[in-house]
């Protein structure tokens, strides 16, 4: 038996695995978005509010993209509006709109009595059970982020780390927020059947902290976050395969894994670098006034 064919013999695995190679590549795409503009709760919060929008997709019988989709730009532009305001902050918008909406989705359900396997897929993950359709929606929301980042690269770039700025210089930061919503929006609507709610927010967060750990280039973040989402996504998939747990399982504590290992790594790097430097102090502290001295 190879261990690496013999998982590729059976039709569940090979959808799960592209759709974790996928999932994974797009989530650590956008993800680098999300973490350096501080915004790491917005993948947790928007999932939840989407997940009212699928609710109510799946008790009126609408169709899952078109509708949570829009719920979650609606969601994630209401945010941004609201967080805005002086007084309320970010996380405080988040805290509200997407509790709100998940409620919405809960009283739903337990009001209609329907609970469909599509939504149960949405809330836990059932990336075993994708369909092609479910993966060339995948595939196409990654082509899109991926235009959309080569084309609006610098406006992009310079919202993200100086949005004043960016609006002195004509780059209109209301804009890039507003195109990064749709971007985040459309990554969890997509990736919510394969990963489910409770753990997408981890596969948008914690690539693009590991890529930040092994670089300080924005260029060399985004392709690093978005291979380790995909190598993530590969390895878990066999991982679980042999170990016996949920995909989605696997796949975020092996990226916690990996986060824990360079954590540490970097930490100690620091560590010693700040003991040679406080040798090379202590020398010079020492040697100085000895120099003098001779001189005298």
């Amino acid at each position: 038996m190879n261990w690496f064919s013999d998982p590729l013999t059976h039709g569940f695995f090979r959808h799960g695995l592209a759709a974790g190679v996928i999932g994974g590549a797009l989530c650590g795409l956008v993800g680098v978005y999300v973490v350096l503009k501080r915004m790491s709760y917005i993948g947790h919060g928007l999932s939840h509010a989407i997940f009212g929008g699928a609710a109510i997709a799946n008790v009126w019988a609408l169709n899952f993209y078109v509708f949570a989709g829009a719920w979650g730009v609606l969601s994630a532009l209401l945010i941004n509006g609201v967080s805005r305001r002086r007084k309320i902050g970010a996380d405080a918008a988040i805290g509200v709109i997407t509790t709100a909406s998940f409620a919405l989705g809960v009283a739903l359900i337990s009001r209609a009595h329907k609970f469909s396997i599509n939504l149960e897929a949405a809330l836990f993950g059932n990336i075993l059970g994708v369909t092609i359709e479910q993966l060339l929606v995948l595939l196409g929301v990654l082509v899109f982020a991926g235009v959309v980042i080569v084309l609006r690269y610098r406006e992009l770039l310079f919202a993200t780390f100086d949005p004043e700025a960016a609006d002195a210089y004509g780059i209109s930061s209301r804009r890039t927020d507003t195109l990064l919503a749709i971007m985040l929006a459309a990554t969890i609507v997509a990736a919510m059947q394969a990963l489910g709610v409770t753990l997408i927010a981890a596969t948008i967060v914690i690539p693009a902290v590991i890529a930040r750990l092994l670089t300080d280039s924005f260029a060399k973040m985004l392709v690093l976050s978005t291979s380790i989402g995909a190598l993530s996504g590969a390895v878990g998939m066999y991982v679980s395969y042999y170990v016996d747990v949920p995909p989605g399982a696997a796949i975020v504590l092996m990226l916690a894994a990996v986060f824990a290992v360079l954590y540490g790594a970097t930490a100690f790097g620091a560590r010693r670098r700040l003991q040679a430097l406080g040798s090379i102090d202590d020398h010079i502290d020492v040697a100085g006034p000895t120099v003098g001295a001779d001189r005298s």
